[in-house]
């Protein structure tokens, strides 16, 4: 017998859909939102639509996060410094924003739907402050390493990157999350765990 969740080719299709609409969701972010940092939009609302997709459909919305940056930020850019090699260790960036409030929020049994005090904590905490520190770290660090900023910069880069991202997951993420986790929990490509 199938078990309810079996990863099968609706998944496939699932985290294609998610790489196109985090992709758009990426470039949009740097060519409608004012302000930038070396072409990166200081308001990147797409990493609340990404930790949303990852926290709804597991490691497929991770996959799609870091696809998403990669090819939405990194390869479409107008920004010729953030192509190719740069691109590719800059956008696990994404990666390690939306990996952690999934890892975390799985270990501890959160419920999606946020209908306790302890669960809005744990996401405030792992999915709006420490991925976003971690994210800005990684970011700001390897946008220096691969010389389109100053390292003199990677302070201000850092801060910039970290207090955007927290304004717009904590505005986005716990309403989305509450108001939209229980239709998505009826959906068959939910994932309660990682992949299944």
């Amino acid at each position: 017998m199938k078990k309810a969740h079996e990863p099968t080719y609706s998944f496939v299709i699932l985290t294609l859909v998610l790489i196109v609409v985090n992709t758009i969701i990426a470039w949009l972010c740097q060519f409608v939102l004012p302000g930038s940092i070396s072409g990166i939009s200081t308001l990147y609302f797409a990493v609340a639509f990404m930790i949303l997709f990852t926290l709804w459909f597991g490691a497929y919305g991770a996959i799609a996060a870091y696809a998403g940056t990669l090819i939405g930020s990194g390869l479409l850019s107008t920004n010729p410094a953030l192509h190719g090699g740069v691109a590719i260790y800059w956008a696990i960036a994404g990666l390690l924003q939306v990996l952690i409030p999934l890892v975390a929020l799985r270990t501890f049994e959160v419920d999606l739907s946020l209908e306790n005090r302890r669960d809005w904590v744990l996401l405030v905490l792992f999915g709006v402050l420490i991925n976003n520190i971690v994210g800005a770290a990684w970011g700001a660090y390897t946008l220096a390493l691969g010389n389109v900023i100053k390292s003199s910069e990677i302070g201000s880069v850092f801060y910039l990157w970290l207090i955007g991202n927290i304004i717009v997951t904590i505005i986005i993420v716990p309403l989305a999350l509450r108001h939209f986790t229980p239709k998505v929990q009826k959906s068959k490509l939910f994932v309660k765990n990682y992949w299944d």
